[in-house]
Order: C-alpha cells, then structure tokens, then sequence
C-alpha cells in the first residue's frame, strides 16, 4: 500500500484513540509510526543491486518481531527532541509527550497497521524477519486502493469542516468541489491504466460527499461530534471494508480452485488477485508445471470465469543454467506467477521470468517485475537484471566477459 494511505490510516488511529487523552504528539507518533516502515526505501536509492526493491523493501522494517524496538526507539526519540524543539518553537511549548511506554504503545500500533496493510496487497511483506524471509500476502486489497484511502481520510476531513459552525459553509464546499474534483481525477486515471468504471460512480461520489459534508449540520448535530468520533467512525468502516475485502476474495479464490479442479491441473502455486477499481474486481492466477492460468472476472457475473495460458518454453541447458544463479534464486522466491521464456538473439540466448501477479491491460512491453539474463553462446552470463519497463526503473548488472561466472558443469 502506498506510504501516503498509511500515514493518513495512522493518523485516523492517533486522532480516534489516543488524542483525546495523550494529545497532538499522540497523532503525530500514530502517523509517523504508520509510515517508518517504508523507511527502507533509503536503503535501495543508494543501492546498485538490481534486486534491491525485493532484498530490503518490506524486509526488517516491516518485521513484527523487530517492530517493539523499533517502536521504542522512535518513543525514545520523541521525548528527547521534543524538549529542545519546544525551546525554539513557541509554537510547540504546549505540547505533552506521553510516557515513555504508552509513547511506545502507539508506536507499535502505528508500525502494525502499516505492517498488516502490506500483508493484505498482493506485493506481500516479510513480516516475520528475520525468523522467516517468507513473504505474506493475503492478496485482499489492491496495493492502491482509492476506496480505502477515502476511506481513512474523509473522516478526518469531515471533522475539521463541521469543527466550527461558523466556517462550516465555506469549508463544506470547498471540499466538496476538492473531493468531487478527486474522484473526477480517479476515474481518469483508472481509464488510462485500463481498468475504467462508469460515470455515474462518479456522481455517486459527488454525492456521497456532499451529504457528508452538508448533512451533519442539520440541526447542528455534526458540530457537536468530537474529533475523536470522526476518526474512530473512520476506523470502524475502514475495518469493515477490508473484511468485505476478505470475504469478496474468499469467492474469488473459490471460483480459482473450481476451475483448477475441473480442468485437472495441478497447481504449484494459485491466487486471486485484486484488481481496480473495486473490491468486486479480481484477477484469476494458476502457476502449473508448465506454465501459468490466468483470468480476470467480475464477482457480479454468474459466468465461470475464462483462462488464458501462457505456457513455458521448453527447458534447455540456459534456463537450467539462469536457474542457478543467486540473484535468479532470490528472484524466483519474490515472484509467484512467472512464465518462463527463451529466445536466441543474434547469437546471444536471453531467458525471460515474466512475473503475472500484477494483472495489467498494457498491450506492450513486459509484465511488471519481469527478469532477464543473457548468455553468450558458451553459456557464460553477459547481463541479468529487470526487463526494460517504461513504468520501471530498469537496473541491470553487467558482466565483462573475461569476468563471467563461469557456466555449471554440464552447460553449453
């Protein structure tokens, strides 16, 4: 999920549970907390791993057996910064810093919720490090999920807009028309990436928003909610949207397995994946012996879903020999629907490890997370590294060829 939604998530949470009694600083350790796991990103910017987006990303950082400390570093950093920060800010000489273990507390809660976020997308995290490299992925939500972020943030918007009645009229319409604009923006991108929704959820959207918006001032009930009960309605709805998740990716995975079943295939590994712009929206994936099954499907439409296969290409001593190598290891560990492909180019042999996890409408290019590695005619590795991938930085690691590893016994 994307860093923005957790803080915005982390925040709900500080500003529905914690604010009330512990104040401004409890907000800020909930919304720090939900976003410091994806601190790890530092790690692969200064990088030149080809791999490093899948070696450090959602590695330690999002480890519940390392989050306590974590949590209690970061509780430890506050209450020593905030004194001196207090000192040169008057701006900050109000604020109270909580316990040291309550200050943990919500640190811990924080870093959880990014780290159980992650666990629903279908990119998966490690939450176990270092116990375990496996990476978990429920595969209920959509790594972007417009929904959820509305979801998480709406509330918190719709606080400060009836906060004070005698600025509610401006500020109802100002986020109507910034919310409105939103959702207007939403549908054009779904569009442009290939999974368009109708107009009309638009401006059911529109709509949705101005009675939320408008609505609680009718007799001044709105203004009478506190901060506190926004935000924990805003949990609350978040919490039932990902069980309606959960529940709608349960039918999902069952249609999956009926087909597997029915046509007699033994998968090595099955999924049903996410898909925009709803949770009614799923992506179908077989990974057999010799190649991978894969569908895309409305939970509306009473039709068995159909397949379409991508079979392997015929093993050969270069795809046995790409096997073998520790950064095609690794790969092969993050990488959950891969078809594997050959093809020889002027007199050089290239294998493909196409990954299928992140379904797209894209007529051209290779999947997202797709790996190559090319040998020379001796079976002598000349580059590895990502696919060219307009909508991925491409890193690939070159070999000198008086520097290749040398092909395994048996090679060509």
């Amino acid at each position: 999920m994307d860093t923005i939604t957790h803080g915005i998530a982390g925040s709900l949470i500080g500003k529905g549970y914690f604010s009330e009694r512990e104040g401004k600083v409890a907000i800020f350790a909930a919304t720090l907390g939900a976003v410091f796991p994806d601190s790890d990103v530092i790690i692969e910017f200064f990088s030149r791993d080809p791999l490093a987006i899948i070696k450090y990303h959602r590695g330690i950082t999002h480890s519940f057996v390392a989050m306590p400390f974590f949590a209690l570093a970061l509780a430890a950093l506050t209450r020593a910064f905030l004194p001196p920060l207090q000192k040169r800010f008057a701006g900050l000489r109000d604020l109270r810093a909580p316990s040291l273990g309550t200050l943990t507390l919500i640190y811990m809660i924080g870093i959880a919720s990014h780290i159980l976020l992650d666990g629903m997308t279908s990119f998966g995290t490690r939450m176990w490090t270092p116990i375990s490299n496996a990476r978990v992925a429920w595969d209920w939500l959509f790594i972007i999920d417009f929904i959820f972020t509305s979801l998480v943030l709406v509330p918190q918007i719709a606080a400060w807009v009836h906060a004070r009645p005698e600025h509610h009229l401006r500020r109802a319409l100002s986020m109507w028309i910034v919310f409105t604009l939103a959702a207007v923006g939403v549908w054009e991108i779904a569009r442009l990436v290939g999974f368009p929704f109708h107009r009309w959820i638009v401006a059911l959207a529109s709509i949705v928003f101005f009675l939320l918006f408008f609505l609680p001032a009718w007799r001044g009930w709105g203004f009478r909610v506190p901060w506190a009960g926004w935000s924990r309605a805003g949990v609350w709805l978040s919490v039932a949207y990902v069980l309606a998740c959960g529940y709608a990716h349960h039918r999902a995975l069952t249609r999956v397995e009926t087909f597997a079943a029915e046509n007699h295939i033994a998968p090595e590994r099955i999924g049903a994946l996410p898909l925009p712009p709803s949770l009614l929206d799923w992506g179908g994936v077989i990974r057999s012996d010799d190649g991978v099954y894969q569908s895309r499907f409305d939970l509306r439409e009473s039709d068995e879903p159909s397949f379409l296969f991508h079979a392997d290409s015929p093993p050969d001593a270069f795809t046995a020999r790409a096997m073998e190598l520790p950064d095609v290891k690794l790969y092969w560990n993050f990488a959950r629907f891969p078809v594997i492909r050959t093809s020889d180019v002027n007199g050089q042999h290239i294998v493909d490890f196409l990954e299928n996890r992140f379904i797209t409408r894209r007529t051209s290019g290779p999947p997202p997370f797709s790996y190559r590695v090319v040998f020379d005619s001796s079976g002598n590795v000349l580059e590895e590294g990502w696919q060219q991938d307009p909508d991925f930085l491409r890193r690939i690691k070159r070999f000198p060829r008086s520097h290749a590893p040398a092909p395994a016994a048996g090679g060509k």
